[in-house]
């Protein structure tokens, strides 16, 4: 009977296995992240031209520059009548949209010179309706009508009068406009030099070995009983030390639980989930703030030129699903997956029970890595102690307001960047890994080496992002999806739940956070905007929908070395064998992370600084009145 029920488990393992390879060839397919921009770029070309209208008889589209994200110049395109004047010199009218509504009720959308008013005709006289020419979408907003027999309150779309037409990238000007603009677009794209600046703080943490103590100091001596929950808040914490966790902690994890005379496969589990599952939880905030909530004011300014997204936004959210990841993490390892590991045999990953109370061999730690700790926690008490001084000091840099934000929020990025380096300098001159300055600019520039792929990233996504404000379609398809959810009566919460199933299945095959982010921003977070979801919401299920599945993707790299790490223990383990171990959290987390997302906002409390934290029973109307 036992052996039935291991060729049992053997064979749905390997149904799963199936699965997953498939999963993988496919993902496989798929072209380099940049590649895929570069292809969206041709889509978005192509997708503009299709949806422009046909303009009229000595009309054109004219580009001229303005100053635009981080005041590098950009081009703006302006519709316009080409006539010569007494002279014989060119002239350019400019022209605008008037919105109308025709006796069968339909929007029409008529071509007026904005310095004499004058419509423009066709041949009979009859003003042109640009509508009836090209692809246009006509901008909504949702008001409150009372019925006046039973006084309910409901909510129609009514217009604005704003009306959106694409503008054709395939054109003399469009084409121009790519060209002339290639430079501009990768410098203005915002998350690059967030990300290139907090990593110049955080890769020295990670080069002078000052993680790698930390993380081995935080693993001495827990007691058992709190093994698992150590594990897993740790991993959840690793963030910080961006990829540090993947590589430091599972080894130490294995060894921890066989010498509790647990299965040491089960040690890797814990920490793996923490890790990779929970990547976008932590009690403090990371390099990935910035990134997220630039992409979202960026996606967010096409409805409402004034919103701004705080690096902060999601702070209370992360930090109080740092604690709750680590309960249902202790759960679901005790529940389902320790519980099945213990059955196995050592060989298979199994507990050794020769192996109980064994210890790694030497000291946790050197005697030079105690002074770094001692000298890196020193300067990190310093510098923190100097911050929170200058945030309530009166008339220092960081004390008061910088438009809707704290100054402090304003410039979390630096202070990250101060908070980071000089800790890793004071633990790299202990440590006698920096002895000169050399020593400390190259802990830098190795840190910048390892970012070669997200610059060439973001120059494709720069481009990308660019068309795809330039051509319109982005707010095209805000306001179109949009009136299509609010027509259709979908609570807030149900896309919420569904914007992140979205975004798990997208995470199978696009493992790039910022990648995916990048694409999805630009049409989630205005669209969402419509009907009453803010920005700081939408991002926040995204990085739920983007960490529960990284466990669980053939395309998370990390996978391979975990792999490596099972297979010392159980030798003849395969991908599915860690699918396995793994799914279980994928499921628990990604329901416990939804439930708590939805009765958050339900209740209306701010995720985090900077977030205005409105009900969703309010966010309708809040979210509309601050549009223009």
């Amino acid at each position: 009977m036992p052996k039935q029920k291991k060729a049992d488990v053997k064979e749905g393992a390997g149904r799963l296995g199936a699965i997953l390879n498939g999963i993988e060839w496919l993902g496989n397919k798929l072209p380099d992240p940049a590649i895929l921009f570069l292809i969206g770029l041709f889509v978005v070309l192509g997708a503009s031209h299709w949806a422009a209208p046909t303009l009229p008889d000595g009309f054109e589209v004219r580009w001229s520059e303005d100053k635009a994200r981080g005041g590098v110049d950009q081009q703006v395109a302006t519709i316009g009548r080409v006539t010569v004047d007494d002279e014989g010199e060119p002239v350019f009218e400019p022209a605008e949209y008037r919105v109308h509504t025709a006796p069968d009720g339909r929007l029409e959308a008529h071509l007026v010179l904005v310095d004499t008013g004058e419509p423009v005709a066709d041949h009979a006289g009859r003003p042109i309706d640009m509508a009836k020419r090209g692809w246009a979408v006509f901008a909504k907003r949702p008001v409150e009508r009372e019925d006046p027999e039973t006084g309910e309150i409901t909510l129609d779309l009514v217009p604005t009068g704003d009306v959106t037409f694409s503008n054709s990238l395939i054109s003399s000007n469009g084409w121009y406009w790519l060209l002339s603009s290639l430079e501009a677009n990768f410098l203005g794209f915002a998350p690059l030099g967030v990300v290139l600046l907090g990593m110049l703080g955080i890769g020295p943490m990670e080069k002078v070995g000052l993680i790698s103590a930390l993380l081995r100091t935080a693993l001495a001596r827990v007691p058992d009983f709190l093994l698992t929950p150590a594990m897993i808040f740790l991993g959840i914490m690793s963030s910080l030390g961006s990829d540090a966790g993947y590589v430091v902690l599972p080894p130490l994890a294995a060894l921890a639980y066989l010498a509790c005379g647990r299965s040491p496969l089960a040690g890797i589990a814990a920490v793996f989930a923490g890790v990779s599952a929970g990547f976008n939880a932590n009690l403090l905030i990371t390099s990935l703030e910035p990134l997220m909530s630039n992409l979202s004011q960026m996606a967010a300014e096409t409805l409402d030129a004034d919103r701004s997204v705080a690096a902060t936004c999601a702070w209370y959210f992360m930090a109080v699903s740092t604690f709750v990841l680590t309960f249902a993490g202790w759960a679901t390892t005790a529940m389902f997956v320790e519980k099945r590991l213990s059955r196995k045999p050592a060989e298979e990953g199994g507990p050794d029970p020769a192996m109980i109370g064994i210890e790694s061999s030497g000291p946790i730690l050197k005697p030079e890595e105690r002074k770094g700790l001692l000298w890196a926690g020193a300067t990190f008490a310093v510098g923190l102690g100097l911050t929170v001084l200058m945030i309530f000091w009166k008339g220092s840099p960081l004390h008061g307001m910088d438009g809707p934000f704290p100054r402090w929020v304003a410039v979390i990025v630096p202070l990250m960047f101060v908070l980071t380096i000089l800790p890793a300098m004071a633990y790299g001159i202990a440590v006698g890994v920096v002895k000169s300055t050399k020593d400390a600019t190259k802990t830098m520039i190795d840190s910048m080496a390892a970012m070669a792929p997200i610059i060439v990233l973001a120059f494709f996504a720069g481009q990308f992002i660019a068309a795809f404000d330039e051509s319109g379609l982005g707010r095209m398809l805000a306001f179109s999806g949009g009136e299509w959810l609010f027509e259709r009566q979908f609570s807030a919460a149900g896309l919420i739940v569904a914007f992140i199933l979205v975004t798990m299945v997208f995470n199978l095959f696009v493992g790039s956070m910022s990648a995916k982010y990048t694409l999805f921003a630009p049409i989630f977070v205005p669209m969402f905007m419509l009907v009453g979801i803010r920005p700081e919401i939408t991002q926040t299920a995204y990085r739920i929908g983007d960490s529960v599945t990284n466990i669980i993707t053939p395309l998370n790299a990390y996978l391979i070395i975990v792999l490596m790490y099972v297979q010392k223990y159980a030798p003849k383990a395969g991908l599915g064998t860690l699918i396995a171990m793994m799914l279980p959290y994928t499921v628990v987390f990604t329901i416990v992370w939804t439930i708590m997302i939805v009765l958050w906002q339900w209740l209306g409390i701010p995720l985090g600084p900077g977030d205005p934290g409105v009900p969703f029973s309010e966010a309708y109307m809040e979210t509309q009145a601050a549009m223009p």
